[in-house]
């Protein structure tokens, strides 16, 4: 049954993904300034938008890992799964943002890139992200995860100063599409449908590569613990 459910899940992700190809790149109509490079906002800012997500499932495990690394070590192990599983993922949404938005820019700039606050906030957070991963990767001793789960609060700490960038300052990225001003938002009802099932499909496919690192992470965790174990007994 659970193999099962697993496979209509990767069935209608699939699906949900070749769907929202269609809409972004066959049914959404061109946007009169930008014409066909605006298709990247199909994919930029939902992605934007899932790794955001993915940056808070990783802070609520980091959370997770302080409050229980005393008192209950199995809750903390789980949590600390998913902060590494959320980091991880989020990072690989976190990346496309950055390759799609110059790509964007430089048709609509002339150039690849500026210093501006939006983007110069979102490579800081890619940064912490992918310095909390190689943390994870190569250090070694007791206290990384500890130290890990401070790094990722950190990281999540500058979430919130993205998402408010173009509204606390003047930047040359375009102003909020949601949420904005009062001509904000996407008037085409068929620009919408594109952009919603995008964001769905993403999700859809984030968080079954979610749930295949955790899984692979608490396999991992449960592997070194016997090692560890049977490492004692000798001794």
């Amino acid at each position: 049954m659970k193999k099962l459910a697993i496979g209509l899940y990767v069935a209608v992700t699939v699906a949900l993904l070749g769907w929202a190809f269609y809409q972004a790149i066959y049914a959404a109509p061109d946007e009169q300034t930008m014409h066909e490079v605006q298709r990247i906002f199909y994919y930029h800012v939902p992605s934007a938008m899932v790794a955001f997500l993915f940056f808070a499932i990783s802070l609520a495990g980091c959370i997770g890992f302080l409050a229980f690394r005393r008192n209950r070590p199995d809750w903390a192990q789980v949590s600390d799964a998913w902060a590494l599983a959320g980091a991880e993922v989020g990072v690989v949404f976190c990346t496309v943002v950055l390759i799609t938005g110059p790509l964007w820019g430089r048709r609509a700039w002339g150039i690849w890139w500026t210093w501006d606050a939006r983007l110069t906030t979102t490579l800081v957070l890619w940064l912490i992200y992918v310095s909390y991963l190689l943390l994870r990767r190569f250090a070694a001793g007791p206290q990384v995860q500890t130290l890990a789960a401070v790094l990722g609060i950190f990281g999540a700490l500058d979430v919130p100063i993205v998402y408010m960038s173009n509204r606390w300052w003047r930047t040359q990225h375009p102003a909020p599409v949601f949420g904005g001003g009062p001509d904000s938002g996407i008037k085409d009802p068929a620009m919408l449908a594109a952009f919603g099932w995008n964001v769905l499909a993403w999700l859809a496919w984030g968080l079954l590569i979610l749930a295949l690192r955790y899984h692979v992470e608490r396999q991992h965790q449960k592997y070194a613990a016997q090692e560890a174990l049977d490492a004692l007994e000798e001794t």
